[in-house]
């Protein structure tokens, strides 16, 4: 029997290699590189705290440079709005348009995920992703990596007179906030990994 990481890591891989392979044909129909849509996919589930120049490179894993060129190609193609913070004139917001939601739609999920995924039964598809979020999980925790998961599942995430209020930021929170992406995101040392 192969190593179990072995058996992962391939799986994972031929994974990304379908969806990136469906992702690069619609981006090239679109005229957007990859990297460009990857930015705009994660800028359209993010919330207001992670929408900056700076938690794209966090969340991509890529220079700030190389961000920063992307960004600018997004906005030329009116894909891409940037707006200074109203406190900080220093901090920049990046806000998907219509169209670059639009384009994020089209594109996920790809065609392989969305066929493969309707091949199987409501029960394999709720384990399938169960078990892929316990691993990504498991990925992040042991290599130190920020979570970038949904402000409901995280350990600062407090509910105050019916409304949430982030115990970091001390700063009541919208239900969109909750429910999107957040680069400060910390599980709880017992909680949940659901999203």
């Amino acid at each position: 029997m192969p190593d179990t990481s072995n058996a992962v890591h391939d799986i994972i891989e031929r994974l990304g290699n379908l969806v990136r392979a469906d992702v690069r044909a619609a981006c090239h129909a679109q005229g957007v590189r990859p990297v460009q849509f990857e930015a705009l996919s994660y800028l359209t589930q993010c919330n207001r705290y992670s929408d900056t120049p700076q938690a794209v490179a966090e969340y991509l894993g890529l220079t700030k440079g190389t961000v920063s060129q992307t960004l600018k190609v997004l906005e030329e193609k009116s894909l891409l709005l940037k707006r200074s913070d109203r406190l900080d004139k220093r901090v920049v917001h990046l806000k998907p348009t219509a169209r670059g939601r639009r384009l994020v739609e089209q594109v996920i999920p790809s065609e392989s995920v969305a066929s493969g995924i309707e091949t199987l039964s409501a029960r394999a598809r709720h384990e399938s992703v169960e078990v892929l979020r316990q691993l990504l999980r498991s990925i992040q925790q042991a290599n130190g990596l920020k979570t970038f998961a949904p402000c409901r599942t995280c350990r600062f995430n407090q509910q105050r007179e019916g409304h949430y209020f982030c115990g970091l930021t001390q700063e009541p929170l919208e239900d969109d906030d909750v429910r999107l992406l957040c680069r400060e995101h910390q599980y709880p040392a017992t909680g949940t990994s659901s999203s």
